[in-house]
């Protein structure tokens, strides 16, 4: 079974026992949107496996506590909220265990003080397999509005908030900026639509958005940014763990966004690329008639 379809199934019998009004964004978006007494949280989770998602032979256990963080401040910034506090639960090796979770929390509390967030405390096990660390943030939602998958609509326009491909590659996987500063000034200025972060490559993140607002995009092909740690193109489409956001704005906003390009790039340092609209017709397609890929990265589960 492929990993989003046990996702769905599990979201399917999870909403059968959640309770009623508890969650405004239930499982399926970057975060989830959670109802507390007149008040609410964005809360995400991320879990990192060595061997899978960092190789200690090429990063310090620092990096690696730096990027537990990263993807879940990236999971907040998909909702243009504001990342809050965080635990952290660790299964070390028994081997070496001290020095490697000493050194993931170093990272973590070195990008924790840089976004402001509080690191609450967690859990630490030991056992016989490779260094495990799974993380939890909350968030305060956006005063306009989290922003989910689910809100394109014909016309919009599809954009990227930075080049793509070759992350792995390159090591840009375990030292990319979160994009919570680009989502809160961009949704603050002119409202974003729908909007999710390039976690599995943009041929499969962006069909999870056309997908939940019920909706197809032709992108320009040659419009898509690749970044200079890119083999070949086709990387910029199916790689991973880029943490871009990749995002639609209606046309109105899209013109107000562009008359302030100068102004945002002062401010943020990057400029977000147009790369496409979305139209009524389901489906992900090439302008120019070349071939999509089918998805980007997907775990295989047996």
């Amino acid at each position: 079974m492929a990993e989003f379809d046990f996702l769905a199934k599990l979201q399917r019998r999870l909403r059968r026992t959640t309770p009623t009004g508890r969650l405004v964004v239930p499982p399926g978006d970057d975060a989830a949107l959670v109802q507390l007494d007149g008040n609410q949280l964005l809360f995400c989770s991320d879990m990192l496996l060595e061997g899978v998602h960092f190789d200690l032979a090429r990063a310090t256990p620092a990096l690696v506590g730096r990027k537990a963080l990263a993807v879940n401040l990236s999971d907040i910034a998909a909702m243009a909220g504001t990342p809050r506090a965080a635990v952290v639960s660790l299964a070390l090796p028994r081997q070496g265990g001290e020095a490697l979770g000493e050194g993931v929390m170093e990272g973590i509390a070195a990008l924790a003080s840089e976004f402001d967030v509080a690191v609450a405390g967690g859990d630490t096990t030991a056992w016989d397999g490779p260094l495990v660390v799974d993380l939890a943030l909350t968030g305060e939602p956006h005063p306009r509005g989290s922003v989910r998958r689910g809100g394109a609509k014909p016309d919009d326009v599809i954009y990227v908030t930075g080049p793509l491909g070759g992350s792995f590659r390159s090591g840009r996987h375990l030292l990319f900026t979160p994009r919570v500063a680009a989502a809160q000034l961009l949704h603050g200025a002119v409202g974003i639509a729908a909007m999710i972060d390039l976690s599995d490559g943009l041929a499969g993140d962006l069909r999870h958005v056309l997908t939940a607002s019920g909706v197809g995009a032709v992108l320009e092909h040659a419009a898509i940014p690749v970044h200079a740690d890119a083999a070949a193109r086709e990387q910029a489409l199916t790689d991973g763990e880029d943490f871009e956001l990749c995002f639609t704005l209606r046309p109105e906003a899209a013109l107000r966004f562009e008359a302030q390009r100068a102004a945002f790039e002062a401010k943020l340092g990057l400029v977000p690329v147009a790369i496409g609209r979305v139209v009524a017709t389901a489906g992900l397609v090439f302008s120019d008639g070349s071939p999509m890929p089918s998805a980007g990265y997907v775990h295989a589960l047996g």
